[in-house]
């Protein structure tokens, strides 16, 4: 059984190459996607800090249904043309916003959160969805926790067949 080792890192690079390996030693072996959204957001939950809402939104060839994740009950159904979760899957760019209240559309499923940080999911040319990260602090998230969460997403996609 797998369990996850303390990170005592010095800085947000090796917290994220810490938090990298054991995804990869988590998910190795397993391609069920539900299972490895499971481990991923919980691994992920648990090791950041200031974090309250982390996990995936599925794409079902129309919009992003809630997929696993860790945090507060979440809005079920993001289409496409709303919200920062419908952005990074509409534009398949990372989407790293400092202050939710100030982005266009936004959904507050959790009024608490204040930053966000939405990856966009994409396995072959297609897109799976998106790995969603909430913060109840301000500007929470930086270019460091871009490659980070980027580089998270990559042990996902590589682990799926």
């Amino acid at each position: 059984m797998f369990e996850a080792a303390p990170i005592a890192a010095h800085s947000k690079a090796a917290l994220y190459a810490e938090l990298a390996k054991q995804a990869r030693a988590l998910l190795d072996g397993e391609h069920d996607r539900i299972a490895n959204a499971a481990n991923l957001s919980a691994l992920a939950y648990q090791a950041l800090p200031d974090l309250n809402w982390v996990g995936f939104y599925l794409f079902d060839g129309t919009e992003l249904v809630l997929g696993p994740f860790q945090g507060k009950p979440a809005c079920v159904r993001i289409p496409l043309d709303r919200g920062v979760c419908g952005a990074a899957a509409r534009q398949r760019q990372t989407q790293l916003v400092p202050d939710v209240h100030a982005f266009p559309g936004h959904i507050a499923c959790d009024a608490a959160s204040r930053s966000e940080i939405v990856v966009p999911l994409v396995h072959q040319g297609e897109l799976i969805g998106v790995w969603d990260v909430d913060s109840p602090v301000p500007d929470r998230f930086d270019e460091d926790d871009r490659q980070g969460m980027e580089a998270l997403c990559a042990v996902f996609l590589a682990s799926l067949r």
